[in-house]
């Protein structure tokens, strides 16, 4: 009944978003899909996005793609650009979820008149095949936004203008510090094109040579421009099988796994990059298990149990920042795995919950477990001392 009743309230907003015009509908799909992302539970939300992307996908309005030529624009900034909303992206990464309200700022208040040429010269090239041509009308027509946008930034009146007129298109002011990292990326764009040709396309391995590759590669570009770091590590974890290992570039410099050590390294920053891998990987947990999807978020908790362990592993975290961020963010993933297991109903004693395995956390130390006994019931200590006595090679069989 309940159900019913949640698909009937879902349809009249669906009817009533009908009402309003395709460009209202499509700030309103780029406004849910940032909450949605920063984990906001919003009721009714899942089948207004489904309706909405359906709608421009179906009018190949494809959401911040106001047809191709948007694409185009935005098609240097690819390498670092995430599915993140925009609060949660760091120094060196864009959210995706930014570049809607970005394109309306540019093609609604700055350059009209431009942009709708733009616009047109490119959407002939594009329907005509001559993806080259729509690559360099898109590069004439960034240097006009660039130019623009600088000007107007270099003030505080501009700034202010330019951080009022995002408004009006999404409540997110992260987005305006994802439009400054926008111009600062293009800003250096042939650099960073340079690094990435420069490495591998795929990753598999960060160690032996292909580490001291990476390092010496980043370090080249550190010295010609050192704001261009954050840019390159995103780039360089987005070409990692296993983006954790990202982590090796802050801590081989150092030669020592103290962690005052490693944040003086030229790459520390690195280290906090790993966290937000953390950080999101959370994010996705929670969706997961609102979406009632088990063997998914076993697959992601066990991803930020292999994440924990590296860095534990790698770096003496002990009274650092990282320690105490570390600790925040498997707090709130060991409460969301327990509320998920707690919610399995009748006798408990007789079930196991598939995020209960203990082969999700093989390699946790002991002593770190003995410091959550107290979150834990006693039933449980028993895998704890078993889990002990493997790490120790006494294999006990102990149930």
């Amino acid at each position: 009944m309940v159900s019913a009743k949640q698909d009937h309230a879902a349809e009249h907003l669906i009817q009533y978003l009908r009402q309003l015009a395709p460009q209202v509908r499509r700030r309103l799909l780029a406004e849910l899909e940032r909450l949605h992302l920063l984990g906001e539970d919003i009721p009714h939300s899942e089948p207004l996005i489904a309706a909405l992307r359906a709608e421009f996908r179906n009018t190949g309005q494809n959401h911040y793609r106001v047809g191709n030529p948007s694409r185009y624009f935005f098609e240097p900034i690819e390498p670092v650009l995430v599915d993140s909303a925009p609060e949660r992206a760091n120094s060196g990464q864009i959210a995706r979820g930014s570049l809607a309200p970005i394109w309306s700022l540019v093609t609604e208040q700055l350059l009209r008149s431009m942009a709708a040429d733009y616009i047109a010269n490119a959407t002939k090239a594009i329907s005509a095949d001559k993806q080259p041509e729509a690559r360099q009308m898109a590069q004439a027509f960034q240097k006009k936004v660039l130019t623009s946008l600088n000007g107007q930034l270099g003030s505080t009146d501009g700034a202010a203008g330019i951080r009022d007129g995002l408004m009006a298109y999404t409540s997110s002011h992260a987005t305006f510090n994802d439009l400054k990292k926008m111009l600062r990326y293009l800003d250096m764009q042939r650099e960073l094109e340079d690094f990435g040709r420069a490495l591998a396309p795929k990753i598999a391995r960060l160690e032996s040579a292909g580490l001291d590759r990476a390092l010496g590669l980043l370090s080249t570009l550190k010295a010609r421009r050192v704001d261009a770091l954050p840019f390159a590590l995103t780039i360089l974890s987005k070409r990692l099988e296993s983006p954790w290992e990202l982590l090796s570039v802050a801590t081989t410099p150092a030669a020592d796994r103290a962690a005052a050590r490693i944040a003086e390294g030229p790459f520390a920053m690195a280290v906090s990059m790993v966290l937000d891998q953390i950080e999101e990987k959370h994010l996705l947990l929670l969706f997961a298990l609102r979406n009632n999807r088990p063997v998914r978020a076993k697959e992601i908790v066990g991803e930020i149990y292999r994440i924990e362990q590296a860095l534990r592993t790698q770096i003496e975290l002990q009274g650092s920042g990282w320690a105490q961020r570390l600790d925040g963010l498997m707090a709130a993933v060991q409460a969301a795995v327990n509320a998920e297991i707690s919610s399995i109903p009748g006798d408990h004693r007789h079930l196991t919950h598939i995020l209960e395995s203990p082969r999700l956390r093989p390699g946790h130390s002991f002593g770190h477990k003995v410091g959550h006994i107290f979150e834990k019931s006693w039933d449980v200590v028993a895998g704890l001392l078993a889990g002990h006595a493997d790490t120790t090679d006494r294999r006990d069989n102990v149930p």
